[in-house]
């Protein structure tokens, strides 16, 4: 961005004079850089978790899934042992 200073008039608390202020001048060829030299602030790093809440949930409900399945099968085991010894 080219640099625009104020007019006078307004650069000298209102009092009017005869210049213009400082006039912009552009380049007719080439490249017109500006560099920002804004300093880096460095800051605490921030610690993540290794798995985000859902994952722990989702988690969670596959386990209890597969401990509900156990014990159905160990029911379904248990009903099949006492009806065949039933039988005999």
């Amino acid at each position: 961005m080219p640099f625009v200073a104020e007019p006078k008039s307004a650069a000298t608390g209102g009092k009017k004079s005869s210049g213009t202020g400082v006039r912009e001048v552009l380049p007719r060829k080439g490249l017109l850089y500006q560099e920002d030299g804004a300093p880096l602030a460095l800051c605490r790093p921030k610690l993540l978790p290794l798995k985000s809440v859902t994952l722990e949930k989702l988690e969670a409900m596959q386990a209890a899934a597969q401990e509900k399945s156990k014990e159905q099968r160990l029911r379904q085991q248990q009903d099949l042992n006492a009806s065949s010894e039933g039988r005999f």
